[in-house]
């Protein structure tokens, strides 16, 4: 290790994410922004180093995965495992290129490397030997005697003769068939040393022959059971045969790992002992005690050497070979790891049989958060998770200095981006507005224009007395390419991508109109003091000409979508007092009693008939009928979602689910509290209820209310009771419907497209559907659902491990109902929403600007409930569209 690269020892490895598994992680390799791991059920899994989505999983092998080696000159994976068979594999497209294996009873092959020079395979196993395969003569080979081929002969153990003299009979088929479609070759006779070890070959290494290496010559070098390290020559004109050139002797426990640093050989060791050898002089220079459990696992790079162990541990060393930091990395056997760099961030990546593939962030790190103004995606993913930590619960009063701290971070961070800020005063006891203002280039034909970004930094409560998180809210998790906290995905995530999309766009000089940011502090508690602060500070902000917000989801987990309209809402609580106390039912209860809870629910019955249609006077005039094309449109939508998932029930029944959560009025009874113990023979003093009314466009929220308090005053007097009744209306939203039509929704069109990329296309790394062994790891209900009713029954009512992805549609359909070209990208949905943003019909009236909503989340980012979530790829796709907007909108 060079002490010039060396890290200050600052801060341990951070976890940056976590990838999950059904089985153990045995290894592990990265090629490009790919991440392979093996497993012990003989897949080959793939992730993407951008967002930590699984990719692909391949069926590779029979039995466990244990060896993983990337050629990156050549583009070639290579796998190893208990079945005896080295795979060969393309690293772009994964197709199976070669299947190479041994006539002889090797066992499990441990390990695997590849002479790219030399063009040979060189193979460790479990019978001691090492052999090779010479790929440059490939085509000229004999043709291979399956007869011969591991999976045709007799095993030792498996197939030994039974009680009477039977062996007991192989199965006709594996329930799973490997991908070994691959030319078969088999490896000559005289292509292996025996007892290369006395012991099995556990791991190997090439050292030297390329420009800049320490050694002139390649050679190889392997580590066995019987504690020796040797190195073998390689005779390139006979085809890489090896010869043993030197063995290096410390001790009889076995060799378990190997890593290279210059002329430096590190070795893991059973008894948890590193050893350091000198190999231009053979010498052991140091003898590291690292750790009481075996050393599984070595990794060098950056002025480090990493160690993982049987106990989980991991140890970072200096060049001095001093323990910088040790955590536990796993929670049983670390078994495999690996080192990169990708997009300027160096990452540790550890796998063990607890199922999990770790990715540690082993960048020099510091505690001034905002002392960098770097606009990249890992900042991005660094300060939501500080934001995530701040607990902006506006509906608790023990919350309110996190939220005070919210809003001076988020003041903080856009002031260090080049805004002009300042924090705008709502009503006593709430939180502020955030007020943000970043210049843009002044441009002729253009003057003026300007973009108002509507956010907010509350959150809804996550207390998690039940432990239904699986981790807790306010730190950040990334497990299987989503990010998990409270607020990630309702609004902190959002918020923070238009951020960053702005100061990239400063930072490029490209930002050639102002833009606006309001990030408001109280949205969960219906925006309270929003409006009278806009009102009171509308100068300041200047003139608005588009409004651009981000606060809802697409309708399923797939296909983006554009939202131009919302339903309105009015919250009310509804309370019946009478004049006695509490009583007993048993000793006072009586018909002539008037009960405060029977009045109660007396009126709140009338207010709707048993199909749920609502009764108030007047109420369904203002609303619109059904036009003709937007009936279609609804069509549209549904057949779009229901031909990428058919458990999603019927088309026509799914739009007609859509029309009444999106433009029918609807009336919901939230809860109903009473006075008194819970779960006793009460007669309550008190009864409340609180309820909501949703409107859709043209029902006005200040008419609908009085509608409200008269028909529950009128049906409260027909009781000739004698309590009381008392209706408060707790907040109000009204309902919004833009043009879809306009110039802000056309350039968010556009910005989506071309960032999503096609949707009816392979994308993301798709390969071609006729392999068989490839499989997407996005997991379907097998339910069939023939009334698609609720948002979760649109993602199969996914969990919070499932993986999303964008596999292909079973259908050419696009979501407009017509036919889709080959190579052409999809629109995205343009759809409604049923729930309410107070802010957004607020500010359209205000500024006499058009407004446009574009959801970042999927269906099932589960927003205000446990274990909320945002995909990596969203939070980045949805930065690079506010860009695009930010950057194109003002030139329209």
């Amino acid at each position: 290790m060079d002490p010039a690269t060396e890290q200050p020892a600052r801060n341990p490895p951070t976890l940056f994410h976590k990838v999950k598994n059904e089985r153990s992680i045995l290894a592990l390799a990265v090629s490009g922004a790919r991440l392979f791991a093996g497993t012990q059920s003989g897949e080959i899994l793939v992730w993407s180093l951008d967002t930590y989505e699984r990719l692909y999983s391949i069926k590779a092998h029979h039995r466990s995965v244990l060896s993983l080696f990337v050629s990156e000159p050549k583009g070639l994976l290579f796998s190893s495992a208990g079945d005896a068979i080295v795979n060969v594999w393309c690293t772009q497209t994964l197709s199976s290129l070669y299947s190479i294996y041994s006539t002889y009873d090797v066992g499990d092959v441990f390990c695997v490397v590849y002479s790219a020079s030399l063009e040979t395979v060189y193979l460790g196993s479990q019978n001691t030997s090492i052999q090779w395969c010479n790929l440059s003569n490939k085509d000229n080979r004999p043709i291979p005697d399956f007869a011969r081929h591991p999976f045709n002969r007799n095993h030792r153990f498996f197939d030994s003769k039974g009680p009477g003299g039977a062996p007991t009979p192989r199965p006709t088929s594996a329930s799973e068939p490997c991908s070994q479609d691959g030319q078969k070759l088999e490896i000559d006779k005289g292509d292996i040393v025996q007892y290369a070890h006395h012991g099995y070959t556990y791991c190997m290494l090439l050292a030297g022959g390329s420009e800049g290496a320490a050694f002139e010559n390649e050679m190889l070098i392997s580590g066995g059971g019987d504690g020796t390290i040797k190195i073998w020559s390689l005779d390139k004109a006979h085809g890489g045969t090896i010869r043993e050139r030197k063995t290096l002797e410390s001790g009889d426990d076995s060799v378990l790992a190997l890593v290279l640093d210059n002329t430096l050989l590190y070795s893991g060791r059973l008894s948890g002992e590193i050893n350091v050898w000198d190999l231009e002089t053979c010498q052991l220079m140091r003898r590291i005690e690292s750790n009481t459990a075996d050393i599984l696992t070595l990794c060098v790079g950056y002025g480090s050497l990493f160690s993982g162990s049987a106990n989980g541990t991991v140890k970072q060393f200096t060049s001095r070979y001093e323990c910088m930091h040790e955590w536990k990395a796993h929670d049983h056997l670390i078994l495999a790891s690996v080192m990169t760099e990708h997009r300027g961030k160096r990452i540790y990546v550890t796998g063990g049989n607890d199922d999990c593939v770790a990715i540690w962030d082993i960048g020099d790190t510091d505690d001034e958060t905002l002392k960098s103004a770097s606009t990249n995606n890992d900042q991005l993913f660094n300060s939501l998770s500080q934001l995530v930590a701040l607990r902006t619960v506006s509906s608790r009063p023990e919350y309110s200095q996190d939220c005070r701290r919210g809003a001076s971070w988020l003041k903080a961070l856009l002031k260090d981006f080049g805004a002009d800020t300042e924090m705008l005063s709502t009503a006593a006891n709430t939180n502020p507005v955030v007020f943000a203002r970043f210049k843009g280039k002044d441009t002729r034909s253009k003057q003026g224009k300007r973009i108002l970004f509507y956010g907010h930094y509350d959150v809804v409560p996550a207390e998690d007395k039940q432990q239904l998180w699986a981790s807790d809210p306010f730190i950040m998790r990334g497990v299987n390419g989503y990010l998990y906290g409270r607020g990630v995905s309702d609004n902190k995530g959002p918020v923070l991508a238009a951020i960053y999309a702005v100061a990239e766009l400063v930072a490029e000089k490209k930002l050639s109109s102002d833009v606006v940011f309001l990030i408001e502090g109280e949205e969960e508690c219906g925006s309270r003091g929003f409006q009278e602060t806009i009102r009171r500070n509308k100068e300041k902000i200047g003139v608005i000409d588009w409004i651009l917000l981000a606060n809802s989801y697409w309708l399923d987990d797939d296909i983006p979508c554009l939202t131009y309209g919302l339903r309105g809402v009015v919250h009310a609580t509804v309370e019946v007092t009478s004049q006695r106390a509490n009583l007993h039912s048993g000793v006072d209860g009586s018909q002539r009693i008037n009960e405060a809870m029977k009045d109660l629910i007396s009126i709140l019955a009338v207010l709707s008939d048993v199909d749920g249609k609502i009764k108030i006077p007047r109420f369904y005039d203002p609303v619109l009928l059904l036009t003709r094309d937007e009936d279609r449109s609804y069509s549209a939508i549904s057949k779009a979602l229901v031909s990428r998932d058919p458990t999603r029930g019927d088309a026509r029944r799914l739009a007609e689910q859509l029309k009444g959560r999106w433009r029918e009025p609807s009336l919901t009874v939230h809860r109903i509290n009473s006075s008194g113990p819970t779960g006793s023979s009460v007669i309550p003093h008190t009864a409340t209820a609180t309820m909501s009314v949703r409107l859709v466009p043209h029902q006005t929220t200040s008419l609908i209310q009085e509608a409200l308090r008269e028909m529950l005053q009128a049906g409260f007097a027909k009781l000739d009771t004698r309590n009381q009744l008392t209706i408060t209306i707790d907040h109000t939203a009204e309902p919004w419907l833009g043009d879809p039509n306009n110039e802000i929704f056309q350039v968010l069109e556009e910005a989506v497209v071309d960032v999503w990329g096609p949707v009816n296309q392979q994308r993301r790394g798709s390969v071609p559907a006729t392999k068989p062994h490839l499989r997407r790891t996005a997991t379907r209900s097998t339910h069939n659902e023939t009334t698609p009713g609720t948002s979760a029954s649109l993602t199969n009512d996914s969990d919070h491990y499932s993986q999303a992805t964008a596999d292909s549609p079973t259908s050419p359909t696009s979501p407009n109902g017509v036919e889709s070209p080959p190579g052409r990208s999809w629109k995205p949905l343009f759809i409604r929403e049923g729930g309410s943003i107070p802010a957004i019909r607020f500010l359209e009236q205000e500024f006499e600007a058009p407004a446009a909503h574009l959801p970042c989340g999927q269906a099932s980012d589960k927003a205000h409930l446990d274990n909320e979530r945002l995909r990596l790829s969203n939070l980045y796709k949805s930065k690079e569209i506010f860009k695009r907007v930010f950057r194109d909108l003002p030139l329209r």
